[in-house]
Formats: C-alpha cells, sequence, structure tokens
C-alpha cells in the first residue's frame, strides 16, 4: 500500500500552537496554526526543539489541524507544553472511507487509539448521508483516562456509541470491561459492516477475532499499527513489521493482509 508521503519536507516547519486543551492527567491536544492538508489517518513528526522529535497522529482535520498527544517522556512532555512546534509532514496513509461508502461502519478504540479516529468520526458525520450505520465502540483505563467526553456525548446523539472502562469509578453507570466485550453486544450487520480500529496492539488482535466471530470479513478490518519511528520516510528501518515498515506502508492497514505478521513474536 502506497504511502501519500512523497515529497514532503525533511526539515521541520515551525508552527505556533494557537490552543492547548488538557484531556487527562497526561494527554493534551495542541491546535497548529496552518499546515499542509491531512487526511484520516495521517501522521505528522513533531519536532519539540530543544528535546527532540515524535509521530504523533492527526486528531482533527482542519484550519487549525490537531494533535493528541500522551506526555510520556521528554519529548512528548514537551510538545505539550511548547508555543511553537516543529512539523514534518503528513506521512502515511489514510482510513478507507471510500470504501466504506453506502456501508455500515464500526469504529473500535482503546485509549489514545481513539485520537487518529476522531477525524473518520468528524468525516462520517460531515457526510452522514453516505454511510449506514455508525458505531463506536470505546474502552479505558478508568473515567478519567477517556478522551474527548464532551464529543462523546455529543456523537451518542447522532450514532451509536458505547463507551466501557477496565476500572470503574464512583458515579459510573456504564459498562465495566475489555473494550471487545462491547463487539459481541453492538449491534451490526456483518455483510455490509467496514470496522476501522486504533488502540493497544493486543486490543486490536483480540478485537480482530471477536469481529470475525460476528460475521465481519477479514478484508473489512482496517488498523493503525504503532512501532518505533525515527525518520517517517521509511529511510531508518525502525518500523519494520516483516516486509512493511509502518511509517512508509501504513500506518492504516487492511487486518488480513498483517495478521500474520502480527502472529509472529519477534517481528
Amino acid at each position: 500500500m502506497a504511502a501519500i508521503a512523497d515529497g514532503c519536507a525533511l526539515m521541520p516547519t515551525p508552527l505556533a500552537v494557537l490552543s492547548r486543551r488538557r484531556e487527562t492527567h497526561d494527554t493534551w491536544t495542541i491546535e497548529l496554526e496552518s499546515g499542509t492538508g491531512y487526511a484520516p489517518g495521517q501522521f505528522a513528526m513533531l519536532y519539540a526543539f530543544g528535546a527532540g522529535e515524535a509521530p504523533i497522529s492527526i486528531s482533527r482535520v482542519g484550519e487549525r489541524n490537531a494533535h493528541t498527544i500522551r506526555a510520556v517522556g521528554a519529548v512528548t512532555e514537551a510538545l505539550c507544553a511548547a508555543d511553537v512546534v516543529g512539523v514534518r509532514g503528513p506521512y502515511g496513509n489514510a482510513w478507507p472511507l471510500d470504501q466504506a461508502a453506502g456501508r455500515d461502519v464500526v469504529v473500535v478504540a482503546g485509549g489514545i487509539g481513539l485520537a487518529p479516529l476522531r477525524p473518520v468520526l468528524d468525516a462520517l458525520l460531515a457526510e452522514r448521508e453516505r454511510y449506514g450505520r455508525i458505531s463506536l465502540l470505546y474502552g479505558g483505563r478508568n473515567p478519567a483516562e477517556l478522551l474527548y467526553t464532551d464529543e462523546l456525548e455529543r456523537w451518542g446523539r447522532e450514532i451509536d456509541v458505547a463507551v466501557t472502562v477496565d476500572a470503574p469509578a464512583p458515579g459510573w453507570g456504564g459498562p465495566v470491561g475489555v473494550v471487545t466485550r462491547l463487539i459481541t453486544r453492538a449491534a451490526l450487520d456483518p455483510e455490509r459492516t467496514v470496522a476501522m480500529m486504533c488502540g493497544p496492539e493486543v486490543m486490536m488482535r483480540f478485537a480482530a477475532h471477536a469481529l470475525p466471530g460476528r460475521g465481519v470479513r477479514a478484508d473489512a478490518i482496517w488498523e493503525s499499527l504503532e512501532r518505533s519511528m525515527k525518520c517517517g520516510v521509511g529511510h531508518c528501518g525502525h518500523c519494520q513489521l516483516g516486509p512493511l515498515l509502518i511509517c512508509r506502508d501504513g500506518a492504516v492497514f487492511r487486518h488480513d493482509l498483517v495478521a500474520p505478521l502480527l502472529e509472529v513474536a519477534q517481528l
């Protein structure tokens, strides 16, 4: 699968951070002043001056492109606090929205995996008439770890939204358990369903078994993979998965094409 990164500049372009929103105790969404047009599913290499660079998915496409970042190290902590960031991109391919036209769409997300799928939900709702039934199945560790809580409520007024947590907190009245349990309860027509998922790899592995268990075809399941990326353009090899380079050939893949690679532990 060809990436959409050809011709992207290899030097970061400094862009001002126009807004910063705290999503959870360690996760922020930043909006940038401008930038090259992105497609849902693509990512950028974001550079924190004096700290380093990290690949971050686009979490909203528009006049102000957004990135949702979990502060888990020196680079991501610096990106969450920066007033100016360097940007290289867009890199990678896009979610198969055109292939989903006229079909039901199930979006499965775990934790911060909702961030790369947020532009998918934006696009589905912007052209609601193009698609059939739309469902979001989302799981987090606990209620305080859930992203975009105000948008979850808004989305729930327009599409089917089910949210579960591993560990409930006082006042939580929703489902408890892993997100894959929601798949067994979801209302879907397997013959016309396209699934798009992102989250921890173990979650996607179980989801990829649960969806065919409901009759969804393996070639109608798409997932966004994550590996250590250093260059973003397929030169360094850090993100290799067997014959694939995640940055060059993905990061969105059809499940039946990558499933055999994901079963090999050393890959």
